[in-house]
């Protein structure tokens, strides 16, 4: 079990800052409600990871949104994806004809996502963007673009702000890059 004082030992070095992550949130939910204007769209978020960056994204927002969730993950632990998704939830609302903006933690080879779209393309929505807190392009597998970005990461293991190793980090408020002698020794 990791204790929080544990969690801070475990990091390398904070790569996103709390107050950069609240400042940038505001300011892209206020690019996305001007894009999105007289639309109501749903905002889709694919747990874990989101949950904190859906909640402050989410009142970032300024207007009317419906909210829903899903579970996908091609991660079983560990600090890569297993190339294997496993589809735990789907989403609950019908989204023929609707607005659909998909809110992500971080994309990384981007198969999970870029699966995602095409799932929700087959059921007829008027549009289907993406939203994420963490890009990292260098780790990109598949051709995939967000469509608004909070901060592009480089090449490194990071958690924090929903992101985690075994279920763990979640909970810290920024975003840091964990020290691989935390994972290599696994």
């Amino acid at each position: 079990m990791i204790n929080k004082s544990d969690m801070l030992q475990d990091i390398e070095r904070v790569l996103v800052s709390e107050e950069e992550i609240h400042v940038r949130i505001k300011e892209v939910g206020a690019q996305i409600a001007d894009d999105y204007r007289g639309k109501c769209p749903i905002l889709v978020g694919v747990l874990k990871g989101v949950v904190p960056f859906f909640a402050e994204m989410a009142n970032a927002i300024s207007i009317p949104v419906q909210e829903d969730f899903m579970c996908i993950t091609s991660f079983e632990g560990g600090t890569e994806s297993t190339g294997k998704l496993t589809f735990r939830k789907d989403i609950d609302h019908d989204i023929e004809g609707r607005h659909v903006l998909i809110l992500e933690d971080i994309i990384d080879s981007g198969s999970t996502l870029k699966m995602i779209c095409e799932m929700f393309h087959e059921r007829k929505p008027a549009s289907v963007k993406i939203c994420t807190l963490l890009d990292k392009p260098t780790g990109r597998k598949v051709e995939l673009k967000p469509d608004y970005t909070c901060f592009t990461v480089p090449p490194a293991f990071v958690v924090g702000f929903g992101l985690d190793y075994e279920d763990y980090y979640r909970n810290l408020p920024f975003v840091g890059v964990l020290k691989p002698s935390v994972y290599q020794d696994r």
